[in-house]
């Protein structure tokens, strides 16, 4: 474990995507890599080929050369949107593994914070509380742009 607050965090979110995707392949049978990209597109549809990689921070051409494999599987459609742009949009497949699959690692996790180790003697971390302060950190961070 670091003593920096920023390597820190990079090593809790390595081990909550190890979890959760040991948690996903074992019960669900999906990747998290795969959960991540069908939450984002829930979450943003429907969405372009060049929205899902920026939310997904990955090129379009990653997104473009996932897609066939993704409709072909059942858990996107896709639809031609203006010029050459191509829409994208979950199916009920999806929608389906991303609420109950989310609802499931929310749960897991809501857990853990819990573990009376995290603050000893003191209330349990309180998962909403965390979500709001972890997004507004994200936002904060967002805004200051890259450092010059």
């Amino acid at each position: 474990m670091a003593d920096r607050l920023t390597v820190t965090l990079h090593e809790l979110v390595a081990e909550l995507d190890i979890y959760a995707d040991a948690y996903l392949q074992r019960v669900h049978g999906v990747s998290f890599n795969l959960f991540e990209l069908l939450n984002v597109l829930v979450e943003r549809a429907p969405i372009d080929i060049s929205g899902l990689a920026r939310c997904l921070r990955v090129t379009k051409a990653a997104v473009s050369k996932r897609l066939p494999a993704l409709e072909a599987d059942g858990w996107v459609k896709t639809t031609p949107g203006q010029g050459r742009q191509i829409m994208i949009a979950p199916t009920e497949k999806t929608l389906s593994l991303v609420q109950h699959a989310g609802g499931e690692l929310e749960a897991h996790f809501a857990e853990m914070l819990a573990d009376p180790r995290l603050a000893p003697g003191a209330d349990a971390v309180e998962s909403e509380l965390l979500n709001r302060h972890l997004t507004a950190l994200t936002q904060i961070v967002i805004e200051k742009g890259t450092p010059a």
